[in-house]
């Protein structure tokens, strides 16, 4: 009988071992359900398959898979970072990586003053969306508070 895991740490993530594994996979930062799928379909693991069910090294695999996509044969058009500014590789990053590299990002477009800089700057909607009615902070604009009267 094979040992079921109620909690399998995958890259640096704690998956609950009851989902399905391209389910799991997903919850990692930076891979999607698409990307997940792949891997799976590349290293050949039944999709059917509970994370809990997993050996060490079908985990083992799985984080090879993730850290290294190229070889594994997985579609350039799935990375998250394709043509990388600094190198012009096309690299996947995950979990505090892509967090690091979204705030590179937006702190390099503040510095060069570009529009979405600009937005992210002042703290409103980046990519055209309104903002005349929704996305506000604080109080509600053009309602006045009704004044309590006071009693002597």
């Amino acid at each position: 009988m094979k040992e079921y895991r109620h909690i399998v740490r995958i890259a640096g993530t704690d998956i609950e071992g009851s989902k399905k594994l391209v389910y799991g996979l997903a919850e990692i930062k930076g891979l999607g359900v698409s990307f997940a799928n792949a891997i799976v379909n590349m290293i050949k693991l039944n999709p059917n398959l509970r994370i809990g069910e997993l050996t060490g090294e079908q985990v083992a695999l799985i984080e090879d898979a993730i850290n290294n996509p190229a070889k594994y044969n997985i579609s350039v058009w799935l990375y998250n970072q394709r043509k990388e500014l600094y190198t012009g590789k096309d690299i996947h990053l995950i979990g505090s990586d892509l967090e690091l590299k979204e705030k590179m990002n937006i702190e390099l477009m503040k510095s060069i003053k570009c529009w979405k800089g600009v937005r992210h700057s002042l703290g409103l909607k980046v990519r055209g969306q309104r903002t005349r009615t929704t996305g506000r902070k604080g109080r509600a604009v053009g309602v006045k508070k009704r004044e309590v009267a006071v009693k002597k």
